[in-house]
C-alpha cells in the first residue's frame, strides 16, 4: 500500500483539535498518513504514546475546514467526547458531494476486489430467484447484476447491493433446506430495489431508502412473514 506524507498544516490542525478536546493533557506525537484505501476510510490508533492516523488519499485535497472536521471527529471518538454537529455536518456534506461521491465510486471499482463465488447454492439459485422476481415485479426490465452467495455465514450483513461492482450478495446462512423461499426472495427483492432506486443525497444527507423505495418494498406479498423470519434469525 502506498503511503503519502502530510503537510505541517494538517499536523497543526490535529494538534489544535487535540488541545480543544483535552485542554490539560500533553499533546502526543502524531503520525498522520494518506493511504490508498478502497474507500473514504479514516482510522486513529493510540500506540505507545503516539497517535497514528490513516486517511484515505481521496481526502488529501479536501480544504482545511474539512481536515479540521475529520481531526475533531476522530479524536472525539477516540476519547469518547461529544462530536460537535458543525464538524459532523461539514464532513458529511463534503463526502456526500457529487464530485467526491463519484470519485469514491471510481476508486472502489478500480482498487476494490469483489469476491464472487456462485449464485447457485445447495438449495437456492439466486439467478433463478432474481429472474422470477424481475418478471413478477419489474416487468423483466431490470438488468441482471452479478449475484453471489457470501463467502461466510454472516448473520449481521444479510444481503447488500454493491453498486461499484454491480453485485448483489446474500448471506450463505440462508442457503439451507429450512429457510422459507419467501425470506430469500425478500432479501433479493430488497437489493433489487436498491438497483432500481440508487442512493440519493438530500441536503448533505444520503437517502438510502427513499419514499419510493419503501412504497415498492411494501408491495412484496410475504413482507411480514419474511421480516418475522429474519428477526428470529
Amino acid at each position: 500500500m502506498l503511503v503519502f506524507s502530510v503537510s505541517a498544516l494538517l499536523t497543526t490542525i490535529f494538534e489544535e483539535e487535540y488541545r480543544e478536546l483535552r485542554r490539560w493533557a500533553p499533546i502526543p506525537l502524531f503520525d498522520i498518513r494518506f493511504r490508498r484505501f478502497t474507500s473514504l476510510n479514516t482510522t486513529i490508533r493510540l500506540r505507545e504514546g503516539r497517535l497514528h492516523v490513516s486517511l484515505s488519499d481521496l481526502l488529501e485535497s479536501a480544504p482545511p475546514p474539512v481536515h479540521r472536521a475529520i481531526a475533531h471527529i476522530l479524536l472525539a471518538k477516540l476519547y469518547r467526547k461529544p462530536i460537535k454537529p458543525m464538524h459532523a455536518d461539514r464532513y458529511r456534506r463534503y463526502v456526500s458531494s457529487d464530485a467526491v461521491s463519484h470519485e469514491a465510486e471510481l476508486i472502489r471499482q478500480t482498487r476494490g476486489r469483489k469476491r464472487i463465488l456462485t449464485s447457485r447454492g445447495h438449495f437456492y439459485d439466486l439467478e433463478e430467484i432474481f429472474d422470477s422476481l424481475n418478471a413478477r415485479f419489474f416487468h423483466g426490465l431490470l438488468g441482471r447484476p452479478t449475484l453471489t452467495w457470501s463467502a461466510h455465514y454472516a448473520r449481521r450483513m444479510l444481503g447488500h447491493y454493491d453498486s461499484a461492482h454491480n453485485t448483489i450478495v446474500v448471506s450463505r446462512v440462508f442457503d439451507r433446506a429450512d429457510t422459507p423461499r419467501s425470506a430469500v426472495e425478500y432479501l433479493v427483492y430488497h437489493e433489487m430495489l436498491h438497483l432500481k432506486h440508487p442512493v440519493r443525497v438530500k441536503a448533505g444527507r444520503r437517502c438510502v431508502h427513499s419514499r419510493e423505495f419503501q412504497a415498492e418494498e411494501r408491495l412484496f406479498p410475504q413482507l411480514n412473514e419474511a421480516k418475522a423470519y429474519l428477526k428470529r434469525l
